[in-house]
């Protein structure tokens, strides 16, 4: 499975319903499992964006379709990111990992 790495801002709706709802966080982590993926961490930060969520899913197509499904709701939105392991950086540099010469 691929890493992604997910910034969401949560809206004022967004907002509202954590208030009344903190449980909601793990309620949306279980519909992500349901989609095919898999939330590996999650943080509440501070600054431009509220959380940071590491994910696993299968392929771009299905971590795109996740993306429009959690921002199509109007509680949060969603920047997501492709990620790779710093070794598999370092060897796909040295030319012997996937794509090296």
């Amino acid at each position: 499975m691929a890493t992604y790495v997910m910034m969401s801002t949560l809206t004022d709706d967004g907002r509202k319903t954590l208030k009344q709802r903190p449980d909601r966080l793990g309620e949306v982590n279980k519909e992500v499992e349901a989609m095919g993926a898999r939330v590996t961490a999650q943080y509440a930060v501070l600054g431009g964006y509220d959380f940071v969520n590491i994910i696993e899913a299968p392929s771009n197509e299905a971590m795109a379709r996740i993306a429009l499904e959690l921002g199509s709701r109007g509680t949060i939105k969603v920047t997501t990111y492709p990620a790779m392991p710093i070794g598999e950086f370092i060897e796909l540099m040295q030319g012997s990992g996937p794509g090296g010469s």
